[in-house]
């Protein structure tokens, strides 16, 4: 984490935390790192969701990667992995997404990748910062010939849901499904693509306004489109978030249905297929409980790594596993991307359901949902409740209290004066009396305020 941006870029409420300035220099700063380099031509794309801020940084920003020499190539609308396949798929130095994900509109971010596609290193991160901070007065200027342009590549869509469709092996005819675009960046692509695939589709929450982003809707309000999808008799309806490098889903009874189960239904298909890199599906640490009983009925191996979908694609890319992701829906399917995309893993799970031959209530029921509690307990010094072999000894008289049916998770919070305790069990009351033997002691210690 460093002073401005976080796991997910730099965010923040508009010209108050970020500024018009910070994506000047940003662009400056990634604008001359592109002229400087010479294995690709100086240039550099950037997306944005329908904030009503975006235009105003994607300005800046083009501003300050043109000044600084190398040609800014503007994409408009589109999902954050569509910047991300965009960059890799036309050589770009880097991609600039303008975006604040699942924030209000009143926020926004820069998420800045590499030729790849992918986050950043944390010393280039470390680096950018440095440069923000000696202001625009020292920001790099390039002279004549060599300042840079500025473009629309409104034509890069079309590569990009070319490539989405590529993913799929079986028409999508015969189905219902609902698509909620959270007044995001999804709208204007998410509906035409299962329209072509053959879908009955009715699309939901479609309609931005600058305004209206994230507003009751989307992955983060689902409770929307549980309503829909009953009301309308969907056989699956999906959420994504504003930049839609996520989703969740519904089945046709209502129900949500997490990260964690659209993972099992992937991982199950490419297993069967002998796809499965590995036979080892990426988690991170906040994955249900009931995900891991039935991967190991299924006999699929997994790992875990900390909460941030950059830690699962390092882990991926690391290791050759082909599958990972997160509970709140940002899956990575490696052979197709770099990054979560929330409408390739929808497309991905009606495809794997026709391959499978299975209704999606069918799928979701195989895999069993523990019930799960977190509570965040604010402490003066996380390190020495992590360090304190009471509170240790306490997670592991909770743990024995499950029997080996749940778990109990303790972490500090990466960005707030938290510790989060979470259980999973059986039952809601299990969770409750097996959180309450680490906070207690938490209590009795004085760690807890």
């Amino acid at each position: 984490m460093g002073k401005y941006f976080g796991t997910d870029g730099f965010r923040g409420e508009s010209n108050v935390d970020l500024n018009p300035t910070h994506a000047y220099l940003i662009g400056s700063y990634f604008g001359q790192l592109a002229a400087n380099q010479n294995e690709l031509e100086p240039k550099i794309v950037i997306g944005q969701d329908t904030r009503q801020s975006g235009d105003m940084y994607v300005n800046a920003l083009a501003a300050g990667v043109t000044a600084a020499g190398a040609d800014a190539y503007v994409l408009g609308i589109i999902p954050t992995p569509g910047v991300a396949f965009v960059t890799k798929d036309y050589g770009f130095c880097f991609g600039i997404m303008v975006s604040a994900s699942h924030n209000p509109y009143m926020d926004n971010g820069i998420k800045v990748l590499n030729c790849d596609g992918e986050k950043l290193s944390d010393d280039v991160i470390d680096k950018c910062e440095a440069y923000i901070d000696a202001g625009a007065e020292n920001a790099v200027l390039a002279k004549h010939e060599h300042i840079g342009t500025s473009r629309g590549f409104k034509a890069a869509h079309i590569r990009y849901i070319d490539h989405l469709k590529s993913s799929v092996n079986h028409s999508f005819k015969g189905i219902k499904i609902a698509l909620d675009c959270s007044n995001g960046s999804a709208s204007a692509i998410a509906g035409g693509l299962f329209r072509d695939l053959g879908a009955d589709v009715h699309v939901f929450h479609n309609d931005p306004n600058g305004t209206n982003i994230n507003r009751d809707c989307g992955s983060t309000h689902i409770e929307s489109l549980c309503k829909k999808v009953v009301d309308g008799g969907f056989d699956i309806g999906f959420a994504y978030d504003g930049d839609a490098d996520r989703c969740l889903a519904v089945d046709s009874r209502g129900q949500e249905v997490s990260g964690d189960q659209l993972m099992f239904l992937c991982a199950r298909r490419l297993q069967r297929e002998g796809r499965l890199a590995n036979n080892t599906l990426v988690t991170t640490v906040m994955s249900n409980f009931g995900l891991y009983k039935v991967l190991d009925e299924c006999g699929i191996a997994y790992v875990k790594t900390d909460v941030g979908d950059r830690f699962v694609f390092e882990n991926m890319a690391a290791n050759g596993h082909c599958l990972g992701g997160e509970q709140s829906g940002h899956i990575i399917f490696s052979e197709f991307a770099q990054t979560g995309d929330g409408m390739l893993t929808s497309l991905l799970v009606v495809d794997s359901l026709l391959e499978l031959g299975e209704k999606f209530v069918d799928a979701v029921d195989k895999m069993v949902v523990y019930p799960q509690l977190l509570i965040n307990v604010t402490v003066g010094d996380k390190q020495a409740v992590m360090d304190d072999a009471d509170i240790v000894d306490a997670i592991a008289k909770a743990e024995e209290m499950l029997e080996g049916d749940g778990r109990v998770l303790v972490r500090p919070s990466g960005t707030e004066p938290y510790i989060r305790v979470m259980a999973e069990a059986s039952t809601d009351e299990l969770c409750e009396r097996a959180c309450n033997v680490v906070i207690d002691v938490m209590k009795d210690k004085g760690h807890a305020k």
